[in-house]
């Protein structure tokens, strides 16, 4: 709800990717089967582009960016532009030797960096991409969304408990410290966007925020919710930036104090699932605060260009991980934990009370 008015009403034609495709393909005339195929494939496609998209970000994008802040070349000498070091560095990491500590709990190290890795692309499900790319639209989208994502604590601890390693062990031991204490007022400031729109319903959110903020010169300024509540947003995208272990939050894997964390036994696949994982979940913080504070797809011209500016919007909370990355150093554990408890939780809480406020009085 904006200025007291509530939010549109979900379309009623709104057709999601898996339908597309089981019309497109005929899928849908086989019943139950034709269905879970074409959500199989809808799931494969959508899944692929964030692939891509982490596979560029890691090897090449996450280099040049870094890079640019400090005054260095980077990757240049394979390809254009150095490109090709995204399959060298594939192929360099996959050809590894998986070394399996002696004393490991096998299971659980397995499984920590699948369970890091799918936690993330399991988010994307209830995300509205634009141009017709959706999963799935539940009532309760931004509830799962949040509730997938944390699941990587779980994969985090793991990694760190079965690696049989002090370092590793301690590094499992301060992501889910951090986790806990910055996941809350995630929350917490996601709610207050519910509050707004009135729905925790991942489309409704986006509908919501289509409506005009104010005009200026004949120009519609968007109610995006990260224009109607800066502070919120603000808020947000610290508490993301913590969510996801990047600078200056970085300490579950700090180089200069426990190795590498919890991924320091892990090499070969597993190494790249976990480092997959840790991408993948930069997106999908990218894309939550595309969904709810910058209105979606939303942008210019034609409906057919939303996956575009879905994905510029992305990027844009990508390079500023990066920018952080660069020009704040990392803060220590203790520090990283008073800011989570004593800053963003008070402030969190005291934004959903404002926002509840302003809120009933204009409705």
């Amino acid at each position: 709800m904006v200025g007291g008015v509530p939010p549109l009403p979900l379309q009623s034609d709104t057709v999601l990717l898996p339908e597309r495709i089981g019309k497109l393909t005929g899928l849908d005339q086989f019943g139950l089967g034709g269905e879970l195929l074409a959500t199989f494939l809808a799931a494969f496609i959508v899944g692929n582009i964030m692939l891509a998209m982490t596979g560029v970000a890691g090897p090449w994008a996450k280099r040049k960016i870094t890079a640019a802040f400090t005054d260095r070349i980077a990757v240049n000498r394979l390809g254009p532009a150095g490109l090709l070091i995204i399959v060298a560095d594939s192929v360099r990491l996959l050809s590894k030797e998986l070394i399996v500590p002696e004393h490991a709990d096998r299971p659980a190290y397995d499984l920590a960096p699948i369970v890091i890795a799918s936690s993330a692309l399991l988010g994307f499900a209830v995300i509205p991409m634009g141009s017709g790319i959706h999963l799935a639209d539940p009532e309760v989208g931004l509830v799962y969304v949040f509730a997938v994502a944390g699941i990587a604590s779980i994969g985090l601890m793991m990694a760190g408990y079965s690696s049989a390693n002090k370092y590793s062990m301690l590094g499992g031991l301060r992501a889910v410290a951090q986790n806990i204490a910055y996941e809350i007022p995630l929350v917490v400031t996601g709610m207050s966007v519910v509050i707004f729109a009135g729905t925790l319903q991942m489309s409704a959110i986006v509908e919501a925020q289509a409506q005009t903020l104010v005009s200026l010169g004949g120009l519609d300024i968007p109610a995006w919710y990260a224009l109607v509540n800066p502070f919120a947003f603000v808020l947000f995208l610290v508490a993301n930036f913590a969510e996801v272990g990047r600078n200056p939050f970085d300490t579950p894997e700090a180089p200069t104090e426990i190795v590498a964390g919890y991924q320091t036994e892990y090499s070969s696949v597993y190494f790249v699932l976990i480092y997959l994982g840790e991408f993948i979940h930069i997106f999908l913080g990218g894309a939550i605060i595309a969904t709810i504070f910058l209105g979606g797809p939303a942008g210019p011209g034609p409906d057919g260009l939303g996956i575009v500016w879905f994905i510029i919007k992305i990027w844009g909370v990508f390079f500023l991980t990066q920018w952080l990355r660069s020009a704040i150093p990392r803060v220590r554990i203790d520090q990283l934990i008073e800011i989570g408890w004593k800053g963003l939780l008070v402030l969190s809480f005291a934004n959903l009370v404002i926002t509840a406020v302003i809120v009933g009085l204009i409705a």
